[in-house]
């Protein structure tokens, strides 16, 4: 079920606990464009249609990148995205939209998203997988 743009927005603005619902969609619309840079196929097919549609475009509609992203590089590009960000908000900026991401799609997408993913992204989505 695709969520509500203000559902969506509240979430992210609660866990980030930004001030305006603008830096809240800020966040989200840098980390979705990443984001959407690093998945393919079926997944994020599947994740684009939990989220409400402005930002399922631009998840559809990546950012381009050239090699998947470490999660330290990802944390790094947002970073460089956003205005005034450092390494530690952009942190904070990509942890606060991926959690949300992450209820939104449910375990076992998010589980689909993590495969795709290089290794240490589960803690940027908040969901820590046991050691192996």
């Amino acid at each position: 079920m695709r969520l509500r743009w203000q559902t969506f927005l509240d979430s992210v603005q609660e866990r980030g606990a930004y001030g305006t619902p603008q830096e809240a969609e800020r966040a989200a619309r840098t980390v979705l464009a990443l984001l959407g840079a690093h998945l393919v196929g079926e997944v994020r097919a599947a994740l684009a249609a939990r989220l409400p549609e402005t930002f399922s475009v631009i998840l559809l509609n990546p950012l381009q990148a050239v090699e998947p992203l470490s999660p330290e590089r990802f944390v790094r590009a947002t970073a460089a995205w956003i205005e005034g960000a450092t390494e530690r908000t952009a942190a904070w900026d990509v942890s606060a939209v991926l959690s949300v991401v992450a209820d939104a799609a449910g375990e076992e997408l998010t589980a689909q998203m993590l495969l795709q993913l290089p290794p240490g992204y589960d803690l940027l989505f908040g969901r820590p997988q046991p050691p192996e």
